[in-house]
């Protein structure tokens, strides 16, 4: 069993920021910190759309990883926000892939969660050699079952949440709240496009922990700076980009294929109530991952930033420590 009782490790900055030139329009953010010497890990950030921030560098001990956070295309500081254009899980897998090569890494730890977790697993079975470790959190494998829950189903458990980003379109869209909400998103019109992404980033937001951190609001309440307005906006229209393509992959396929990884070392961090990412999904995922660890937490929902979702975490990533000598 893993330890539970690990705490983030303290703030740290980076020290080097690099650009991928993609070729085909999108210039990729990527960030390195911690000990430019260490094991490798690449983190992956979920959404999609969501881009990587400063807490991430926190799961990994600095003085013994060499860590790598990379801002997916149109996500974050990665170049043009929001740009769907060449933009699919292949282009995020050649992309991770490019980026291990341009830093001469022969191979390096893989750390995703939700959306990261899908992305971890293709890079994996696109790029099995170069793959130390899996860490896996969240586990979305984006199936019909799991589009339907968190746009639709889920509203048996969050009402008002559902009711908050049904309300907001006309009545006669509701029946299709994805297009509905692609089309406002999508529009030039700053009027139209920020205030629709801020009240579809805040359904998901609502979700996240087991216990919320606040009350869910029929509308978002802050007053967000323009450069915040457009990270919401090129959030929303990179996820509904995807869920709207099934994220590019098959997510039946993908889980039959991940017997292929048993080579690879895994760990499996699931929340018991998460609501975003049901554990079926999870749980699935360690049948057919027999090697892998599974750790089901008790007391928690979809959040890395639960207690011990985040303690599991770290204790797996002080797990695989020394794990690439090894091999």
């Amino acid at each position: 069993m893993l330890d539970t009782n690990y705490n983030l490790y303290p703030e740290l900055d980076f020290f080097d920021q690099k650009i991928l030139e993609t070729g085909d329009l999108h210039e990729i953010y990527y960030e390195i910190c911690g000990n430019p010497l260490g094991e490798p890990v690449v983190f992956l950030h979920g959404g999609p759309g969501s881009g990587c921030n400063p807490t991430q560098r926190r799961f990994f001990d600095p003085a013994h990883y060499k860590i790598i956070l990379i801002d997916q295309r149109g996500c974050g500081r990665s170049t043009p926000q929001g740009a769907i254009t060449h933009n699919t899980t292949a282009h995020l897998v050649a992309d991770i892939e490019e980026i291990r090569e341009a830093l001469n890494i022969r191979q390096w730890h893989v750390f995703g969660g939700s959306w990261g977790s899908t992305l971890a697993l293709a890079y994996a079975l696109a790029f099995p050699q170069q793959v130390t470790s899996l860490v896996l959190r969240g586990i979305f494998l984006s199936r019909p079952s799991e589009l339907n829950w968190f746009l639709g189903d889920v509203a048996h458990f969050y009402p008002e949440a559902w009711y908050a980003l049904t309300s907001y379109v006309a009545a006669e869209d509701r029946q299709d709240v994805l297009s509905a909400y692609s089309k406002l998103i999508f529009n030039d019109d700053c009027a139209v496009n920020v205030p629709a992404a801020q009240q579809w980033n805040a359904f998901e937001n609502a979700m996240m922990r087991l216990v919320p951190s606040q009350t869910i609001q029929a509308s978002p309440v802050q007053q967000p700076t323009k450069e915040q307005e457009a990270v919401d906006v090129a959030r929303a229209r990179v996820q509904i980009h995807y869920i709207a393509h099934g994220c590019f992959v098959d997510g039946e396929a993908m889980l039959n294929d991940c017997a292929k990884l048993a080579g690879i070392p895994t760990i499996i961090v699931q929340g018991r109530y998460d609501m975003v990412c049901p554990p079926k999904s999870a749980w699935e995922l360690s049948r057919a991952m027999p090697h892998a660890e599974f750790h089901m937490i008790p007391d928690a929902g979809h959040s890395a930033m639960e207690l011990g979702i985040t303690s599991a975490l770290i204790a797996a990533t002080e797990k695989f420590k020394g794990l690439q000598s090894k091999k």
